[in-house]
């Protein structure tokens, strides 16, 4: 099984709720979700990156946190649409670097930031989303803060983080499955030197 297909198949398999099916929708043919990277030279650098990182999300926060009698519709949804903010956020491009073996100058990928809605990050998930399907306050909260010390709120000094992972064990579950994700199972998946 391909990722999208892995992607549709748990979204699919665990997600009820109206409007989930027109989310998917809109994914699959206005968006470059299922094809994009994740990030523009870090972690899932490559065709397909933002796929297999929300994919790897949901199996650390699940495989990690999930216990009988939470609800695996909000696991699913938080880990597969935390990062929807980067869909149709990337331009791909190509530039000459020398290769060092052969001495000679290669055209190589690279990505480049295109915001074309510049809302924030996780804030942006949420909004997104919410275009389609209600989210449940636990999830909103969880998607929002997934960032952790790296959401520029934060770097800013807002104390609204601490509240948020105080109150809602999901979003400090999500932060943890992301940096999981990021830097243990996708460390050396970019395709850009």
């Amino acid at each position: 099984m391909d990722r999208r297909e892995e992607f549709l198949s748990i979204f699919r398999q665990h997600v009820t709720r109206p409007g989930a099916e027109r989310l998917l929708d809109w994914l699959d043919t206005k968006t470059d979700f299922f094809t994009c990277p994740a990030s523009t030279r870090f972690h899932g650098a490559c065709e397909g990156g933002l796929c297999m990182h929300s994919l790897n999300v949901y199996h650390a926060l699940h495989d990690r946190f999930f216990t009988e009698g939470e609800s695996e519709e909000s696991y699913a949804i938080c880990a597969l649409l935390h990062d929807l903010c980067k869909a149709n956020y990337y331009k791909v491009s190509t530039r000459n670097v020398k290769n060092d073996a052969t001495g000679q100058w290669e055209k190589v990928p690279y990505y480049s930031v295109e915001d074309q809605f510049p809302y924030g990050h996780g804030e942006k998930s949420v909004f997104l989303i919410e275009r389609f399907m209600r989210l449940k306050v636990e999830e909103a909260v969880a998607i929002r803060w997934h960032m952790g010390g790296f959401d520029d709120a934060a770097r800013g000094g807002s104390f609204a983080i601490s509240e948020a992972y105080d109150r809602y064990p999901l979003a400090i579950k999500l932060h943890i499955a992301d940096l999981t994700a990021t830097y243990l199972m996708e460390h050396r998946t970019s395709a850009v030197r």
